[in-house]
Formats: structure tokens, sequence, C-alpha cells
């Protein structure tokens, strides 16, 4: 489930494949029939038997406009670890893909920081984002870690870094990894993953986001193999709130890591919303 066209091109094989076994069934009933019946009913029997091979009373293809899934959400047992809030799993069927939306992160630390969530590329992403925001999932918590890749960690309500709901999401819009050593060999100036103000998930292992994320304040241009972080927006409004987010020392965490701020960075609310600038109609359109 990498993409969207990943997932289009699963489903509709599984659909295909139910399809071949129902027609398999009925051919079999139809030479069943015409072993046992005379020419007039065999001839009957072969013109139905020809309408349902060729799909007549397929009820697949009566119903194409039935939703289908776009996300698949992995459960988590809160038994096995305790950090993790129970708050449901967001809807599998009828989601966005395409388009953009607006998460707004107002913070103790200054103007609310805006983002343009990428629907199109990361839709279960943007999905989840979207389901826990209406929950209030983010709210009064704090990121609990600056990283020396030069990134801001949320969206653990536990800060602990194991925190998140009970569900899981496979990745999405992880962009390609170098390739090992080879800014190194030919001196070449690594190329930049995550730009700054580049909003990506984080899970441990890779295929297991939840609720945390990253917010990168500076470029990372890694010169070896990085985790995987799925990217699902960009900051287009306070930048200088994520710049000043960025320049809190840090101090050692309780595994002894220098990633914990020394002053807290505290999420006051995070919403999800349409972008109505990319809705509203052109004025050359409405002209």
């Amino acid at each position: 489930m990498a993409s969207s066209k990943d997932r289009q091109r699963k489903l509709a094989r599984a659909k295909f494949d139910r399809q071949m076994a129902r027609r398999a069934v009925r051919e079999r009933r139809r030479r069943r029939v015409l072993a046992g019946g005379g020419i007039a009913l065999a001839v009957l029997v072969v013109a139905v038997g020809g309408a349902w091979i060729g799909g007549a009373f397929d009820k697949d293809e009566k119903t194409s406009t039935e939703a289908v899934d776009v996300c698949l959400w992995s459960p988590l047992d809160k038994s096995t670890n305790a950090e993790l809030k129970e708050v449901g799993t967001p809807p599998t069927k009828n989601l966005p893909e395409t388009g953009t939306e607006i998460m707004t992160i107002a913070t103790n630390q200054g103007d609310p920081i805006k983002a343009s969530l990428d629907v199109a590329s990361a839709p279960c992403a943007a999905a989840s984002f979207s389901y826990l925001a209406g929950k209030q999932f983010f709210d009064n918590t704090d990121c609990h870690e600056i990283l020396d890749i030069g990134a801001v960690h949320c969206g653990d309500p536990s800060g602990t870094g194991q925190g998140g709901p009970t569900y899981s999401y496979y990745d999405e819009n992880a962009p390609a990894q170098p390739e090992p050593s080879a800014s190194a060999s030919t001196g070449a100036k690594a190329a930049v993953l995550y730009p700054k103000g580049t909003v990506a998930t984080i899970g441990n292992p890779a295929n297991s986001n939840g609720s945390q994320f990253l917010i990168f304040f500076k470029d990372y241009a890694p010169t070896t193999a990085a985790p995987k972080y799925s990217i699902v927006g960009q900051v287009t409004g306070g930048l200088d709130t994520l710049a000043k987010m960025g320049k809190i020392p840090t101090v050692a965490d309780n595994a002894g890591d220098k990633v914990k701020p020394k002053e807290k960075i505290t999420i006051k609310s995070l919403t999800v919303a349409a972008d109505a600038a990319a809705a509203a109609p052109s004025a050359s359109a409405q002209s």
C-alpha cells in the first residue's frame, strides 16, 4: 500500500478474481444442464450461459459505484503498550484522495504554524491527521524532542516516543534514498530529501505510522541511508515560530540522549480543515 495507485491495482485485481470465480461456477452449472437436457433446452441454456459469462448478471459490475477501501488501519494492542490511546479508527471508505487540506498548529511558542497537507500523495496520513484532530488527540501535548537532523518531534501524548492511537498505517510518499557514499565518492553535494518546513510522519519500525510527526526547521540532506519519513505536507505559515523552536537548547532525556527541549513546546490545539483557497474557483473561471 505504498501509493493510491498500488491500492487501486490490488482492489481491481481482487474484483477481477471474484468475477472469474463466479463465472467458473456458472460455466460448470451450464455444462451439467446441457448434459441432461434436450437440444431446445440446451440452446436456451447456451444463450443464458453466454449472457452470464459476458457479465450480464454480474452484480459486481452493476454496483461498480460501491465505495471501496482507500486506507487500511492495522489494530494495535493497548495491553502490550500502555502508552497507546484508544480513540477508535478512521473510516476506510469515502476518504479524500485529491487536493490539499490545511493543518493549523497553535503552540506556546508564537504565531500558529500552518501546513498544507498533500492529500493526493498521502491520503491515509492526511485522513489520520484529520481524524485525530477531530478527537482533540494532539491538544495540550508536548513536542518531546528536537532532533539533530533539524526537526521537531511531536504528536506523542505520552512524550515517550512510544505513544499514539491504537492503530497504525503504511508509509506513503517517502523520498528515494541516496545511493550509499554517492556524494562522498563524487564530491557532489547531497540532495535535500526533506526541505525546511516539511511535515513528515514517523513510525518505528517502518510502515507503522500512528500520530507522531516531524516538522523540519532546516533542510535535511542525508549522505547515507536514512529512515524513510513519509512526507505529508509543507509549512506555509509560521516559519518564524518553527525557527524559534529549532533554537531551543536541548538536555538529556530519560535515555540519556540530548534531545529533550529545555523549554516546553506545547501544542495548544491542532486542527485540520479543507483548503478554502484551493476549493475556490479562479477569477477566470468565474468570469
